[in-house]
């Protein structure tokens, strides 16, 4: 079965925060999946929308069919390197601060129709 990916790596949000909008769109239809991006009240979701545009792309690239028949088979987020700052704090101390990344990977693939099971007779 073909698949079509795209990988965004080292984007500044932090992987916990993604992971809320990943699996909001996991499994759905490609279509179901954009328009729902439209509407998720997260910093995240633009950031997916350019993901699944990308992916879709890719798929068309790859003459994988009708984009109407994909579907999210894999979506998953990683961390990436942790930026490290100091924030100054009272009589001399320094309190850290961790500036997450994250690596964002989504997999398409064309959804397949399940063929009719015979209707077992017995005699």
């Amino acid at each position: 079965m073909a698949e079509a990916r795209a990988v965004l790596r080292h984007v500044r949000i932090a992987p916990r925060k993604a992971r809320m909008v990943v699996d909001l769109i996991r499994g759905k239809q490609v279509g179901e999946a954009l328009s729902a991006l439209k509407f998720i009240p997260r910093g995240a979701s633009k950031v997916f929308e350019k993901v699944l545009k990308s992916a879709i792309s890719n798929a068309q690239q790859k003459e994988m069919g009708d984009v109407d028949d994909l579907w999210i088979s894999r979506a998953y987020v990683d961390g990436g390197p942790v930026m490290k700052r100091f924030q100054p704090a009272p009589q001399g101390r320094a309190h850290p601060i961790k500036k997450r990344t994250s690596h964002i990977t989504l997999m398409l693939s064309v959804r397949e129709t399940k063929k009719e099971k015979k209707p077992i007779t017995r005699k």
